[in-house]
This record gives structure tokens, C-alpha cells and sequence, in this order.
């Protein structure tokens, strides 16, 4: 079946939406103006998009208020890689390729703030240990040369109701983590898995 209303062309999307109000493009920067850092020390929390040869990939992050990442200056910003699965997805796409871009959420508030830029990975023990946490420093700190910088409004949120109450039915009708690994391998222990898992979690957080 041929899609006739595909859009191709940059001119078709631009006809299709017009001319972006200019605000939206003001509030761009190439760097941490004071009020976006200010921002910014409030998140907890941001998704880290990034490139490889042949896949795109976006990871969460999350850590307390103070502890997600440390501002060099206006044009970098550090970040811990704390522990997780060992995939290491992330880490192979900036040795393959470095733009990245990042987005925080402060939860309850609407807007988000983005940033695009170039990443590098130092396995430099005195900025590990400045990274450290429960006497646990992280086994990299990944360093982001900002280019980019703006604030995304709160539309998205305030549709999708994010920071709403979290309905109620949530725990028991979402999958689990172990009945998604059983889905694609039957032989696995899903009810074992969720069992301990919180456990474990809590104990290997950093």
C-alpha cells in the first residue's frame, strides 16, 4: 500500500507546520546560562540519548538532588556512570560516535531541559572518587562539552499527566521485570526474580 501523504522533504514539513514562534528559538544557548544551571541543580533524574554505528540508543538516570551529576563551567557538565547491567550500550556509542543528548525531568514541575553536546569517558581515579557514594566510586565519569541548551514547555507533561496521582491499578496490571524477561525466555524464573529483586536493588545501587 503507498502512503501518498508521506512527507519527504524538509519544505513539506515546513509548510505542514510553519514557522516556530521566536521564543522558541531565544531560548537556545550554547552554554549554562545561571538560570538554566539553576535549573538543572534541581533534577534527579534525565534519559541519555546516543549514537552508534548501527543504533540509536536512550538510557535512564537518576541519583539524589546534588549527586546526578557536578557542573565543571558553563560549557561542561559531568556525569557519573553508576552501577547498572553492564551492557555498557551507552559507553560503546560515545567511543563510536560523540553527540549525545540529554534530557532532565525535576519531578512536579512541567517543563524539561535539553541538552546536546560531545561526550568523552576518563576512568580518572581523583574525579571518581569526587564522584563517590556509600565509600563507592563510579567505574567512569562521562564529560559532556555542551553545544546546546534550551527548555522544552509543559505540554507533554501536563498531557500525559505525569506528575499526577500514579493510578492506582499501576502495580497490578503493569508487567513486572521478571514477566518481561520470561516473555522472551519461558524457561525463566519470573516469580524468584521479583521476589528478591527489590532487595537486591537496594543493595546494589551504587
Amino acid at each position: 500500500m503507498t502512503d501518498t501523504h508521506k512527507i519527504t522533504t524538509l519544505e513539506e514539513l515546513q509548510t505542514l507546520y510553519g514557522q516556530p514562534a521566536q521564543a522558541s528559538l531565544d531560548k537556545e544557548t550554547d552554554h549554562l546560562t545561571d538560570t538554566y544551571k539553576k535549573w538543572l541543580e534541581h533534577a534527579p533524574f534525565y534519559a541519555f540519548s546516543s549514537q552508534g554505528d548501527d543504533f540509536l540508543d536512550c538510557s535512564p538516570r537518576g541519583d539524589k538532588q546534588g549527586e546526578l551529576f557536578k557542573i565543571a563551567d558553563p560549557k561542561t557538565i559531568m556525569l557519573p556512570d553508576r552501577r547498572g547491567n553492564n551492557r555498557i550500550d551507552t559507553l560503546r556509542n560515545i567511543i563510536k560516535n560523540p553527540n549525545v543528548a540529554l534530557l532532565f525531568l525535576i519531578p512536579g514541575v512541567g517543563e524539561t531541559l535539553r541538552i546536546k553536546g560531545k561526550a568523552t569517558i576518563t576512568a580518572d581515579p581523583k574525579l571518581l572518587e569526587n564522584f563517590s557514594e556509600n565509600g563507592k566510586p563510579p567505574k567512569t565519569v562521562i564529560i559532556v562539552k555542551i553545544d546546546k541548551v534550551y527548555f522544552q514547555c509543559a505540554r507533554a507533561i501536563k498531557r500525559s499527566a505525569l506528575w499526577e496521582k500514579v493510578p492506582e491499578d499501576n502495580l497490578d496490571t503493569v508487567p513486572t521485570a521478571g514477566q518481561m524477561i520470561k516473555a522472551t525466555d519461558q524457561s525463566f524464573d519470573a516469580e524468584s526474580y521479583d521476589a528478591i529483586l527489590p532487595k537486591r536493588q537496594a543493595e546494589t545501587l551504587y
